[in-house]
């Protein structure tokens, strides 16, 4: 039987519970009512961390820009010490936010990547994606599939970029929005040929993905301590092109208005990652099957008592299966090139 969230939550330790407090204060009141952002009040809670040449718990990191333009760029983080002659793969990896919120440099997306490059052994391409209202739909699938074009064009290039990093064995992966953003940049890297990366596999960390319809695990948790429904749909608003409903083939993939079928894709081996206590639960399902209706290979994984966003609390038990688990998705996929 699931518990509830909300005592869940009063469980964490107090610094846990003090850092969720002020990203939930500052996304309450940096809201304007008229469907924009004040980002000087957001920045106010949402604390950044700078990159770090030197090893801070065995995770060296440094940031590359792509664009100054839009300011796109990413931080990379790959463990240290590591062996020169080793063979590490890469993860391409898309903070969550609701695609209006966070960033790379963001604490809790910072910690996140460090902990899941150590823990996983892989070299991470956090990308720093422009955000919503002021940059909606399709801006963050653009930024992400050209910050892959950057790396497939000029990894040789790139100073300090990790010699032993082996993009034959790469992954796109994200949370929560940042796991709706690794399908489609995804897609596009299907219909695209890439050079020197090779996509074998996709990990869907509680994607955000909806659609018109109320589904059962939104109403029954309709108002989720970290992520309600009320939350989910302001975040819509603000992120797809104006007139536009939930069934926009970008929040509802396998909908009434999907407009690509994956079925003919070499669409890489997926890994869905859900939580029994996430109001998204049942959308994340549906994502689920329908890579297998379309003929994909794909893995789900469930905890029962995980919500929203749990990954980012490193004492709750199933934060510790689920980097267990992620680690086991990349060897299993890495063993089979």
């Amino acid at each position: 039987m699931s518990k509830n969230p909300a005592l869940i939550l009063q469980d964490l330790s107090w610094k846990e519970r003090f850092y969720r407090s002020m990203i939930a204060f500052g996304v309450k009141f940096s809201r304007r009512s008229d469907g924009t952002i004040n980002r000087f009040i957001m920045n106010l809670f949402d604390f950044k961390v700078p990159s770090s040449k030197q090893p801070l718990d065995g995770v060296k990191t440094f940031d590359v820009m792509v664009d100054a333009t839009r300011n796109l760029w990413f931080r990379l983080f790959f463990p240290f010490p590591t062996k020169e002659d080793a063979n590490v793969p890469v993860m391409v990896y898309f903070h969550g936010g609701g695609f209006a919120y966070m960033s790379v440099s963001s604490i809790g997306c910072d910690s996140l990547c460090r902990r899941l490059s150590k823990q996983t052994g892989t070299v991470i391409i956090s990308v720093n994606y422009r955000l919503s209202p002021e940059h909606r739909y399709p801006c963050q699938y653009e930024d992400g599939f050209d910050v892959l074009k950057f790396i497939d064009d000029n990894n040789n290039n790139l100073e300090g970029f990790p010699s032993y990093a082996n993009l034959n064995q790469c992954f796109i992966a994200g949370d929560s929005a940042g796991g709706n953003l690794a399908h489609h940049v995804a897609v596009k890297a299907c219909e695209y040929e890439l050079r020197n990366i090779k996509l074998i596999g996709l990990i869907a960390i509680q994607p955000f993905f909806g659609g018109e319809e109320r589904t059962e695990s939104e109403i029954r948790l309709v108002d989720a301590p970290v992520l309600s429904t009320k939350g989910t749909d302001w975040l819509w608003r603000a992120f797809l092109p104006q007139g536009s409903d939930r069934d926009h083939p970008a929040s509802n993939v396998f909908g009434p208005k999907s407009s690509v079928d994956i079925s003919s894709l070499k669409f890489p081996t997926t890994l869905v990652v859900v939580g029994g206590l996430d109001p998204l639960h049942d959308w994340q399902m549906r994502y689920y099957q329908g890579l297998n209706k379309s003929g994909k290979e794909a893995y789900l994984i469930q905890y029962p008592n995980a919500f929203h966003s749990f990954y980012g609390v490193p004492q709750l038990p199933e934060t510790a299966l689920f980097m267990e688990d992620i680690k086991h998705f990349i060897q299993k996929q890495s063993a089979n090139i």
